[in-house]
């Protein structure tokens, strides 16, 4: 039956339609808000998949041209693979919502987000997580949420709860904050030098809103929702698993007592060998059993050193960042080089310069055409030491170029200052925790290495949550390494600069954290933010004041819109032309503006020349080196200037009487005029009168 709902928020109405469209999914709603809208479903499958030992939840957000009235590019003129802006709020959907299944439930989930309309001034992403929550909370999946997500600006010293598109533009903070009705899930955020303060602050404001949000999604589910199912969850034999813990509690211990990661990983192969022959007789078939029963055996001794006994697993105080070395310039003919190494992490990210012309157009739906500065992120398997297949980069790759090009941007100088198009890619090359921020890093040096002008370095850490739930003890780690990411309850990423926050990325393993580990975590993470600076500092202290040899020249200049027809010329014969004579790349944009690209510093010049030359208005008395491009009866046709053609009357051919034009001048000549008249009909008298060596 179909059901309408609506709630206030922030000023604005938010509509949630149930019962109405694709009623054979496990729960639907079409969730909308001004001019936004979007159908999302979410479906559970009955039964358990067969062999997983993880929750299979799939979240997809689906992007379609005609939400935004248009139509795809390209031949098929349908959608194709997702959009980056796609993947990345396919992410945000699942993030916040993936904790929140019970432990061991293992059946499949999926919830798709189709954006069916879309104005600028609503984000459909925040529908999205919203939407992504009701489908969750009425189906018969055994979600314990809802959940709640908003957006926050900062303008003029005031936080704006999910801001329109002016208040985004005009915005120091991009904020996306998800959470429960009791705790913060999620947080991922843009910013240009935020204090901690006031990310903290709006951080708490976010879930004020969020707690109606909750409320909100808690009465649709009352109204309108399944039962839910009971989910089937496999528990190994409890007499099974006090014999394993009896005896290998002391194998454990010893197989994490030591700080060498190669040699905790053969002790930990040589342990499970052990315990899986000692029990083989006994349970033929349960080694699935005795992996999970060691896998959180090894869990809780390591919870328990940490939060009891203060010692991490390489030996690090709480506060402490692995050790750091990186070089500058490791590469001879790119634009710039850096590696960032931190531990076993090990980052490099290489910077290439290029025209405006070489940035990224973006058809998607929405605000974004267009980006001068890219960043790509590439993680291959043997920085694990891994073997497997080479594949396109996944929503991992492309979640972290977005995080680091995200904490770079707001130092990035802008067109003005620096006209050139920027790429960074950042090759993990070994891995070991953090390699995104890692990457952000490794990329401020390559910048600065490559000579661009960054406003100020960008340092990142990660930092994690050991939370002992019955004693409530907590313990927060800076710079957190693989396997404290794996057993530990967050993963919180903080980039910025000495004066700021410029990025966040914070995720939940547990049902949220409040204000007081929000604002532990924060402070924490600057003093491990400002001791990285410092080592990158140590490395390369400013941005090179040269250019590499191998990186382009660019000159910029403007002419007039209107002559720009004239410099491209029919069929773009004019500026091929250009290119072809000088060897330049030419760019021009729909406001006269024009940028020469070249290694070649005379080449660029020339091509400055050439241009300089077609635009300028001719005027009497110009002497000018023309192009005989027609033999007339009574003169000849010179090609003053591409499109610009005058007439040489026999009489002006020379200083001396000519009988016949051939006699003096054959087609294709380049010969010196000069401009007597420009007629109204814009008709060009020449002559070589005075202008021809020796001719008396």
């Amino acid at each position: 039956m179909q059901r309408t709902f609506e709630m206030e928020l922030a000023g604005r109405t938010i509509t949630a339609v149930t019962g109405k469209y694709a009623e054979q999914a496990g729960g639907s709603v079409m969730i909308s808000c001004g001019g936004t809208a979007l159908l999302v479903c979410a479906t559970v499958a009955k039964q358990p998949r067969e062999g997983a030992d993880f929750l299979p939840l799939s979240c997809d957000y689906e992007e379609k041209m005609y939400a935004a009235g248009k139509i795809p590019g390209g031949f098929i003129k349908r959608e194709g693979r997702p959009s980056e802006k796609a993947v990345l709020t396919s992410r945000l959907i699942d993030r916040p919502l993936r904790p929140l299944f019970p432990k061991g439930f293992y059946n499949d989930v999926q919830v798709v987000a189709t954006c069916m309309s879309v104005e600028k001034d609503v984000q459909p992403e925040i529908l999205a997580m919203i939407g992504s929550s009701i489908a969750l909370s009425i189906s018969e999946a055994p979600f314990m949420g809802p959940i709640g997500a908003v957006s926050v600006g900062y303008v003029d010293g005031e936080y704006i709860i999910n801001p329109d598109f002016e208040q985004r533009e005009n915005s120091r903070l991009a904020l996306t904050v998800a959470g429960t009705r009791d705790a913060v899930m999620m947080v991922e955020a843009g910013a240009n030098e935020v204090s901690e303060k006031e990310m903290l602050d709006a951080i708490l404001l976010a879930h004020c809103y969020i707690k109606d949000i909750v409320a909100f999604i808690d009465r649709i589910q009352a109204e309108v929702g399944k039962e839910k199912i009971v989910p089937q969850i496999h528990v190994p034999d409890e007499e099974l698993k006090n014999k394993v813990i009896e005896y290998a509690r002391e194998k454990v211990e010893y197989q994490l007592d030591t700080f060498d990661r190669t040699e905790r990983e053969t002790r930990t192969e040589e342990v499970k060998a052990d315990v899986k022959a000692h029990f083989a007789e006994e349970y033929p078939d349960a080694e699935a059993d005795i992996d999970a029963i060691l896998y959180n055996l090894m869990k809780e001794i390591l919870r328990d050193k940490i939060i009891n006994k203060g010692i991490r697993p390489d030996g690090r105080q709480m506060t402490e960042v692995r050790p750091i070395w990186s070089e500058v310039g490791i590469l001879p003919r790119t634009h710039g080089s850096a590696v960032f190494t931190r531990g076993q992490t090990q980052v490099m990210t290489i910077t290439t310069l290029g025209t405006l012309g070489d940035g990224q157009t973006i058809d998607g739906i929405g605000e974004e055409d267009f980006k001068r500065y890219i960043h790509h992120y590439n993680m291959p398997p043997y920085s694990v030491g891994d073997v497997r297949r080479l594949g396109s980069p996944g929503r991992r790759e492309i979640g972290h170029g977005a995080l680091a090009e995200r904490a770079l941007l707001p130092m990035i100088p802008s067109e003005d200052e620096f006209p050139y198009a920027i790429r960074l890619v950042s090759e993990v090359v070994s891995s070991n925790g953090s390699t995104s921020q890692a990457s952000i890093c490794a990329s401020t040096m390559s910048l600065m290495n490559a000579g661009v002008p960054i406003k100020k370095p960008v340092a990142g850490v990660a930092m994690g949550l050991i939370k002992d739930d019955t004693t409530g003890n907590i313990a927060i780690l800076t710079d957190i390494q693989g396997l404290e990411d794996f057993m530990g309850d967050m993963d919180f990423k903080v980039a910025g600069t000495k004066d700021g926050i410029t990025a966040i990325q914070m995720d939940i393993k547990i049902k949220g954290i409040n204000e007081e580990i929000l604002t532990r975590a924060l402070e924490q993470a600057r003093q491990g933010r400002l001791f990285i600076l410092g080592k990158m500092l140590e490395t390369i202290s400013e941005p090179n004041k040269e250019l590499s040899e191998y990186a382009p020249r660019i000159i910029r200049f403007t002419i007039d819109p209107d002559k720009i027809r004239e410099v491209i010329g029919s069929g773009g014969k004019t500026i091929n032309g250009i290119i072809a004579k000088t060897g330049v790349k030419i760019d021009i944009e729909d406001d006269g503006r024009v940028f020469i690209a070249s290694t070649d510093a005379e080449a660029a010049a020339e091509a400055k020349r050439i241009i300089d030359s077609i635009v300028k208005d001719i005027e009497v008395g110009d002497v000018i080196l023309g192009k005989v491009v027609n033999i007339l009866p009574i003169g000849a046709q010179v090609e003053v200037k591409p499109g610009k053609k005058g007439l040489v009357h026999i009489s002006k051919l020379a200083n001396h009487r000519v009988e016949r034009v051939e006699d003096v001048v054959s087609l294709g000549d380049e010969i010196l005029v000069r401009v007597i008249d420009i007629k109204p009909d814009g008709k060009i008298d020449l002559t070589r009168k005075g202008l021809i060596p020796g001719d008396k």
